[in-house]
């Protein structure tokens, strides 16, 4: 896996051609159990360096297109799964914890609904009040340059606006973890805001 900008997380990643972009999971490596978020199939060299890394106890999916190897990875690791509830009825997974807007997945990791975007009630993940990780409304596939789902795969573009509204308030995000493209490192809300630019 690949070390981020803090020790303890790491990410790993396959390549779209269609899109000409990575898929990006993420790993936060935490003493009372590790969180993956939208895990995508591990390499041996992958799998090999998340065991040595301690206990995985959460697996967190952002949206039912982003399921991803979740089942198999739970299935190895004896994690617990976590899906947004907005997709409950129609999710294709059983969860062990169906999470909505406000909810705290662990200390330090809090939970926001999206709405408008291609699956109900997406999830964007906050990250010790700095980072911000997203499934598939928010993304990059230029580099230091944040964007939107296309428009044609919004359910609800107003709904979806008001929802990356709600992401640039959030004035002490510096670094936005992407799970399509590039991710931001620095100056993430000033990124965040530019996507309310017309």
């Amino acid at each position: 896996m690949k070390s981020l900008h803090r020790s303890d997380l790491f990410a790993w990643s396959i390549f779209d051609a269609d899109r000409n972009v990575d898929f990006n999971s993420i790993a936060w490596i935490r003493p009372e159990g590790n969180v993956l978020i939208d895990p995508l199939p591990l390499s041996d060299h992958d799998w090999q360096h998340l065991q040595s890394l301690g206990k995985t106890t959460w697996i967190v999916i952002t949206n039912s297109d982003h399921i991803r190897a979740s089942k198999d990875i739970a299935q190895q690791t004896g994690a617990q799964l976590a899906g947004p509830i907005g997709e409950q009825s129609t999710f294709g997974l059983t969860c062990d914890r169906w999470l909505r807007d406000g909810d705290e997945v662990v200390p330090g990791l809090q939970v926001i609904e999206l709405q408008g975007s291609k699956t109900p009630g997406e999830l964007a993940l906050v990250l010790d009040h700095t980072i911000l990780i997203t499934g598939d409304l928010v993304r990059a596939h230029q580099a230091n340059q944040l964007m939107l789902l296309p428009l044609p795969k919004l359910q609800d573009a107003s709904a979806a606006h008001h929802s990356v509204q709600r992401l640039a308030s959030l004035q002490n995000i510096e670094t936005v973890l992407v799970g399509d493209g590039w991710s931001i490192f620095n100056h993430g809300h000033l990124s965040l805001q530019a996507l309310l630019t017309p």
